[in-house]
């Protein structure tokens, strides 16, 4: 099976299959922010904007890296392309490895900055593919393809392992990661695809130079479970049900976030299940600078393009700024000051982190 083909089979299954997290949740459900009766600020004051990696969003929302290197992969880019430019956002492509291979599909990614010209866009290559060749001219070109404002590196052991025909080749990768960051010349993002980045991750991806890290955990798109389903398809029973298995291992979103921000001063994108604008408070509030969402633009593209993705963007953000406003928050960087109380698994979670409660 052709990698184009691979990517095609992901948007079916993206589109068609329940592939969330089953029995772990992203315990941003047990996190509960402070109501103030008296916000002392009008609603249509509060302050969306922020910076990130140097460029200016007009809310702290990433379009995640998602897809590229097919026909209905590049209808997807192009309109969610046109939504980040018309919202103000960031977005990041799908793994541009099948661009570097085959320059016939190289448009399905340059989209985006044709119909992005003024956003915040990032390229994307997995750290397996780093270990097994992929070279800093291979990033460059990554970038040069996209005219991409920085480079996500995309960290997946999970879904490489349980992948028919994945890449479980991890020995070596920081190592890459650390030439790459010091070479490259943009700045370098590294983001799980939804099994979450633990502190020892974090420390060591600091120390290696990465500008932002995207913790991506549990609670989302369920990538073992994307290849368990395309697995079965292919009657391919033991890999099936290894995906299976591991359907929803990971660190949950909210812990991932209690993890990595105390050891690291690097901004930090939170990721994984986060599905409203209140969900994005929260994880501002637990530490995030910004949020990053993937899976309900997806769908909303594939259904209804530009409109239906718009349409959630639009809702995404008010209900950012509604609960921003229900805490006081007048800008983002009071949203991260904002009181909550943690309750539940996560409570647990940051006790036995050592942590002060």
């Amino acid at each position: 099976m052709t990698i184009e083909e691979r990517k095609d089979n992901h948007l079916d299954i993206c589109l068609n299959e329940d592939v969330g997290s089953r029995k772990v949740t992203t315990l941003l459900e047990d996190v509960f922010l402070i109501h103030q009766a008296l916000p002392e600020l009008d609603l249509d004051k509060v302050e969306l904007a922020t910076t990130f990696l140097g460029h200016k969003l007009n809310a702290p929302l990433l379009i995640d890296s998602m897809t590229g290197g097919t026909k209905a992969a590049a209808d997807v880019n192009r309109d969610l392309a046109v939504v980040a430019e018309e919202f103000g956002l960031g977005i990041g492509v799908g793994s541009q490895r099948a661009g570097l291979m085959n320059p016939q599909v190289v448009e399905t990614y340059s989209t985006v900055r044709k119909h992005a010209p003024n956003a915040f866009i990032y390229g994307n290559l997995g750290g397996a593919q780093l270990v097994k060749g992929l070279t800093i001219d291979d990033a460059r070109k990554a970038v040069e393809m996209i005219q991409a404002d920085a480079l996500a590196i995309h960290l997946n052991p999970l879904q490489e392992a349980v992948q028919v025909g994945g890449e479980a080749s991890y020995w070596g990768v920081l190592e890459k990661i650390e030439g790459l960051t010091r070479r490259l010349g943009v700045p370098v993002i590294i983001k799980e695809v939804g099994a979450g980045i633990s502190r020892e991750a974090a420390a060591k991806l600091a120390m290696a130079g990465a500008s932002a890290i995207n913790v991506a955990g549990v609670g989302g798109t369920s990538w073992a479970g994307v290849e368990s389903v395309r697995a079965k398809r292919m009657g391919e029973e033991a890999t099936a049900n290894l995906g299976e298995t591991f359907w929803d291992w990971g660190l949950p979103t909210a812990a991932a976030i209690l993890e990595v921000r105390p050891r690291v001063t690097l901004p930090l994108i939170a990721s994984g299940g986060l599905r409203t604008g209140v969900d994005a408070a929260k994880a501002i509030a637990l530490g995030a600078d910004l949020v990053a969402v993937a899976r309900p633009f997806l769908q909303a593209a594939l259904k209804g393009g530009t409109k239906a993705a718009g349409k959630f963007a639009s809702e995404f953000i008010a209900q950012l700024r509604l609960a921003m406003f229900l805490t006081g928050s007048p800008d983002v960087a009071a949203m991260k000051r904002a009181r909550y109380i943690l309750t539940g698994k996560l409570l647990d979670w940051k006790f036995n982190l050592g942590d002060v409660i």
